[in-house]
């Protein structure tokens, strides 16, 4: 399904150029009508991001997720800056129906782990951010994707399959916020590895040949932030799309 996004920095909608902060384009402070929007034209499921919490999670906009949350009906999944266990309750008690966990699932696997065995794989997506070395190796970046973690795609998903492992949101970095297409390659080949993970693609959908460009992966979910904030074409048209290619 195509999952539209918004990150969010002091309730104003934002854009990063490759996570980078110092590279941000504002598209306004109307998260909320835009959500409203994106669910009125069919998205069944919303994503949000705390860029403020991910940089200061005492600074995170709970307020405002809240009343995000309480504004559309469709499920919505949440991330930035989840490092803790309270983290990950704070969010699902403000609304979220997921919660996105990236560095601190790569960084410290046995505390997410025990996170799954609290509130089921159902609520949690592992955000796993790749960069493809000349060797082919899916290595996992953290920290905003400032440090490599020396961890493989492949070695972090086997480490949590165990746990039930059921949601993976994979980003090829080289390509998020570039319009230029996604790496397709990649995710036909963790698709098929690992049939039994519902994988979302995100990173450098640009028009509508990119979205059909996964039809055949096998990926469940498509990421869309900037190419609709930018209006190359509407959440209706990407949902024809992704159905009817």
């Amino acid at each position: 399904m195509i999952i539209p996004a918004l990150d969010l920095i002091d309730g104003k909608v934002v854009r990063l150029h490759q996570g980078d902060y110092g590279q941000q384009r504002d598209y306004g402070s109307d998260p909320l009508p835009r959500l409203q929007d994106y669910e009125a034209q069919g998205a069944q499921v919303l994503h949000l991001v705390d860029l403020t919490g991910a940089k200061d999670p005492a600074k995170r906009q709970i307020p405002l997720l809240q009343k995000l949350l309480a504004g559309v009906s469709v499920p919505v999944q949440v991330g930035g800056g989840v490092r803790t266990e309270e983290d990950v309750a704070a969010l699902l008690e403000a609304g979220a129906s997921r919660v996105v966990v990236g560095s601190t699932a790569v960084k410290s696997p046995e505390t997410v782990q025990q996170w799954f065995k609290r509130f089921g794989a159902d609520a949690l997506v592992l955000a796993l951010d790749v960069r493809i070395d000349e060797a082919g190796r899916k290595q996992v970046a953290v920290s905003g994707w400032q440090e490599n973690s020396g961890v493989t795609l492949e070695a972090l998903v086997e480490s949590y399959l165990p746990f039930g492992l059921k949601h993976v949101l994979c980003t090829d970095i080289s390509r998020d916020g570039t319009l230029s297409g996604s790496n397709v390659a990649l995710y036909e080949e963790v698709c098929a590895r690992y049939p039994q993970v519902a994988f979302q693609s995100s990173g450098g959908i640009g028009e509508l040949n990119d979205i059909r460009a996964l039809r055949g992966t096998g990926v469940q979910g498509v990421i869309v932030g900037r190419a609709l904030l930018e209006g190359k074409f509407t959440v209706t048209e990407a949902i024809q799309c992704w159905q009817n290619g």
